[in-house]
């Protein structure tokens, strides 16, 4: 079955890989994916596979059946989204949306391990459901225009994960995986594919300081400087830095989006977006904590306001065991065991993913695949070897499902029943829902 799914996929690859690139020429940020969507729905529907569509704004789920009969399902999770980089060669001009974290090629290796799967007909001779969950929005970012979203009851989450999850989309879903690209940098020793290690947790903040305005070169001492007091906050921030421990993976940043209307004129309004993360969701509870902290000495410090609103992010990223022993054999079938990188279990990137809530509540594993060069979110990450990033993760992935779903489903079942994640749907959002909350503080009531 294996080589009946490897041939058809490499007999379809040029198609394959098309959808990856037609993406790539095609970037759209989270919940706007409108074209990418339409395009991914036809592509999908040409395999014979029923979608819904329009679930949590742009994204699309639907499943095929394997002729042996019932048995678990198995999801394979494509993301829609882009990044901004308006610098990047390939943004689009007027968005800067740019597929600089290779998102693109994630549509084309489901769709590649789903092209195999169907055309080859080996799906008749297995067991369960392969579930397709092309997701919107995992690139955390325009976070002003995702608080209008929620604002309006579009959505409750700025993730399109954590939204697939609140939807429910995930309810029938027994395991999932997604192959995520990665250049040199994360992926020494020209490692073709990667597995293991986990991810940072974060929670993000909207800082919203309030001041009052005075002409700056007349009566400055009129007007009470927002800016001033960010960047006092900032500087208070700065000097938590030495209480970050190493074993946490700490990584406080953001940038700042409005620093004043006129340079003539004292500052009355700056928002800032920010970012913690930590290697536990304990410790971007306490690590963020201190930013609050930080956030509030700025309002302190020239008598200003500060509102601190707090959404719920990402969690850490937990591979599962069995999943990834599956998959790292198949992988050394397909690319040669000295290609394959293997994470230990506490080896952390430093960044973050939504795959981590899914890890939370059912198996998941999230592999890496070479094929990139430059920088992840940088304006050189360009995808240069197609068949790496897109074809062998595609492969590797369907020969992981005839694993699973195979023989009545055996293996698949185990993992089923040996599920250690710590949470289910209901606790996981009750969790995220404690984290939302916003603090108001004003620095000149002392």
């Amino acid at each position: 079955m294996k080589d009946a799914v490897v041939r058809a996929i490499e007999g379809n690859q040029d198609d394959i890989i098309g959808v990856a690139q037609h993406i790539c020429s095609n970037p759209e940020v989270g919940y706007t994916e409108v074209k990418t969507a339409n395009f991914v729905k036809d592509k999908l529907e040409d395999l014979g596979i029923d979608l819904e569509t329009g679930l949590a704004i742009t994204g699309m789920k639907g499943h095929v059946t394997g002729g042996g009969g019932p048995g678990p399902s198995v999801a394979l999770i494509g993301e829609l989204d882009s990044l901004r980089v308006f610098d990047h060669p390939l943004a689009d001009p007027e968005t800067g949306a740019a597929h600089a974290c290779g998102h693109h090629c994630q549509i084309g290796s489901m769709y590649g391990a789903l092209t195999g799967l169907i055309r080859s007909g080996v799906l008749e001779h297995l067991w369960g459901r392969v579930v397709a969950l092309v997701v919107p929005a995992e690139e955390f970012i325009d976070v002003q225009e995702r608080l209008q979203l929620r604002d309006s009851g579009a959505i409750e989450f700025l993730g399109g994960k954590q939204e697939f999850m609140k939807l429910g989309l995930l309810d029938d879903v027994d395991m999932a995986m997604l192959v995520h690209t990665a250049p040199e940098g994360v992926m020494p020793n020209q490692a073709a594919l990667a597995v293991g290690g986990t991810s940072n947790g974060h929670v993000a903040k909207l800082v919203e300081y309030t001041g009052f305005g005075a002409h700056a070169g007349a009566a400055p001492h009129m007007g009470v400087n927002a800016l001033n007091a960010a960047m006092v906050g900032l500087s208070a921030i700065h000097a938590n830095r030495e209480t970050f421990q190493e074993k946490d993976m700490v990584r406080v940043h953001g940038i700042l989006t409005r620093g004043g209307e006129a340079v003539s004129a004292i500052p009355p309004k700056v928002v800032l977006e920010w970012r913690v993360r930590a290697g536990s969701p304990e410790a971007v509870v306490r690590y963020a904590d201190k930013v609050d902290r930080a956030f509030k000495a700025g309002a302190m410090a020239v008598g200003a306001k500060v509102d601190i609103t707090n959404i719920p992010g990402y969690l850490p990223m937990r591979n599962d065991p069995m999943l990834q022993e599956l998959f790292v054999d198949n992988a050394h079938t397909v690319v040669g065991e000295d290609k394959v990188l293997i994470w230990s279990d506490g080896y952390n990137r430093g960044g973050s993913t939504d795959m981590g809530d899914v890890s939370h509540v059912i198996p998941a594993l999230h592999p890496y695949c070479g094929g990139v060069t430059g920088t992840p979110h940088a304006n050189d990450y360009i995808v240069q070897d197609y068949h790496q990033a897109v074809v062998n993760p595609a492969i590797v992935m369907a020969m992981t499902i005839i694993d699973l779903l195979s023989d009545e489903a055996r293996v698949a079942t185990k993992v089923v029943e040996n599920n250690d994640a710590p949470m289910t749907r209901s606790e996981y959002l009750e969790y995220q829902r404690e984290r939302a909350r916003v603090i108001s503080f004003d620095g000149g009531d002392m």
